[in-house]
């Protein structure tokens, strides 16, 4: 009896943290990646750094997505990357050094289209945050934090008076 109570809790609480099913989703397609600026992963193997820094940018622009109104999809098309810090500055060890020198970077162009596939906003997108390291730093403990921060910022200026409080 008390596994099935701590089950149902634990089950009820999960739903808690789901993202809100009613929110906007998001499509992110990687162009041409292999022409990338820098997606370097200096001494881990190409392929799964790629793989695991493209879904962790993926997850964000859906979290990101879900502030916008429901039954709205947000289509980005990623066109270049040029991650904070630089692997070839680490000499031998290829680890990537984060200075002020080497500043996160992305080209994408996106498009919000309504629950009938109408385009509500377009745009062609060149960011980049000269003053990442500077400030509070919202990602901490996490991966990419400088390019989700930047995401953040381009996502709040962009769609401001599209965003739906939770």
């Amino acid at each position: 009896m008390k596994q099935s109570i701590l089950i149902i809790s634990l089950l009820s609480v999960s739903f808690l943290f789901t993202p809100n099913a009613f929110a906007a989703s998001s499509e992110v397609t990687w162009t041409d990646y292999k022409s990338y600026r820098d997606i370097d992963p200096g001494n881990e193997g190409r392929k799964q750094f790629r793989e695991r820094t493209f879904k962790d940018l993926e997850k964000h622009f859906a979290k990101l997505a879900s502030n916008l109104p429901e039954d709205h999809t947000l289509k980005i098309d990623v066109t270049d990357v040029d991650l904070a810090g630089d692997t070839n500055a680490a000499g031998i060890n290829r680890t990537r050094i984060i200075k002020q020198l080497y500043s996160p970077r992305m080209n994408f162009s996106y498009q919000l289209l309504n629950a009938k596939g109408e385009v509500v906003k377009s745009e062609d997108v060149v960011i980049r945050d000269m003053n990442f390291m500077s400030g509070r730093l919202k990602y901490r403990n996490t991966s990419l934090p400088y390019e989700k921060k930047m995401l953040d910022d381009w996502f709040e200026s962009t769609f401001n008076e599209l965003i739906v409080s939770k």
